[in-house]
């Protein structure tokens, strides 16, 4: 596999985010502390142990002081990015974050809906943030044709992705007890809280029956699975089935079709990654911190 095919995740926390709602909503006295909407009250302790008390105040001071440089430079970096891909017109297509997102929900373990909208989101601004960088890093350097070529005709597999579904199940031994199961499940039961009482496979049962990724040709994956699943909605759950291991009812989380790229197609994000190669550049921001007028609180950067 390419090495640079590799994908982290960057986590982003919102420190920065906190203190600018903290100025917008400081007469009210409250703020938005995260996703949930939860409301802090900034005249109460954020904490309370064994009487002592930790202010709002003393909080954000220690996350301005330990994290605020390193946030704020988060920020302006997103802003290099995208002011530098507008001005050069570099757009990263849909089928590539398709292929990227897909890559990185195999990743992840069980997630509801809500949670697959946010980190989806959270996912898909990064992967345009690490291609755009990428391309704005390699603009200069010169690939050859036939040294593309070459590259995707020995690793083009590696840039497609396979047909995969992410289930739960639960195994019983008989009929009868898949259809008290069902009748459980058709009222409203937790489908992991039944994998748990119910299931008779013991690697699975104690995560509430959570299976994994599979690719829909796996070997692995158990008889009868993928053409049940192929018939579901994801966050749906099937009729009981036959399978090798006993009568088994599954829940789909996802079902994630093929993504094939032709050499057209994947040209541009293979001559990234050669060049990011041939360069020996890490994906940073630092050579283009010079290409536009920078002032920030910590010091300048000036054109």
């Amino acid at each position: 596999m390419p090495k640079r095919l590799l994908l982290g995740i960057i986590v982003v926390l919102l420190i920065t985010n906190v203190a600018t709602l903290l100025f917008w909503n400081k007469q009210q006295g409250k703020i938005i502390l995260n996703n949930e909407n939860t409301e802090v009250d900034v005249k109460e302790p954020v904490a309370t142990i064994d009487g002592e008390t930790i202010s709002y105040d003393s909080w954000m001071s220690t996350l301005r002081e330990t994290h605020g440089k390193e946030q704020l430079k988060r920020m302006i970096d997103t802003k290099i990015v995208k002011q530098l891909a507008a001005e050069h017109e570099i757009e990263v297509s849909e089928k590539v974050i398709k292929r990227e997102l897909a890559l990185l929900t195999g990743m992840q373990g069980p997630m509801t809906p809500k949670e697959v909208k946010q980190k989806e989101k959270e996912w898909r601004e990064d992967i345009i943030y690490r291609y755009q960088l990428g391309a704005l890093l390699t603009m200069d350097t010169t690939i050859s044709e036939e040294e593309m070529k070459s590259y995707y005709d020995n690793y083009k597999n590696q840039y497609d992705f396979s047909a995969s579904m992410k289930v739960s199940h639960i195994i019983v031994k008989n009929t009868k007890t898949a259809e008290k199961v069902k009748k459980e499940l058709d009222n409203g039961a937790s489908f992991s809280l039944l994998a748990k009482e119910y299931s008779i496979d013991e690697d699975t049962k104690k995560d509430g029956g959570y299976l994994g990724y599979f690719q829909t040709n796996s070997q692995f994956l158990p008889m009868g699975y993928f053409e049940t699943a192929k018939e579901m909605d994801a966050g749906t759950y099937s009729e009981p089935f036959k399978s090798n291991t006993g009568v088994a009812i599954i829940y789909l989380h996802r079902l994630l079709p093929d993504i094939n790229f032709t050499y057209k197609e994947i040209k541009p994000y293979l001559k990234r990654e050669l060049a990011l190669d041939q360069l020996d550049q890490s994906l940073t921001t630092e050579p283009l911190w010079n290409k536009l007028d920078i002032k920030w609180v910590y010091e300048e950067s000036k054109k």
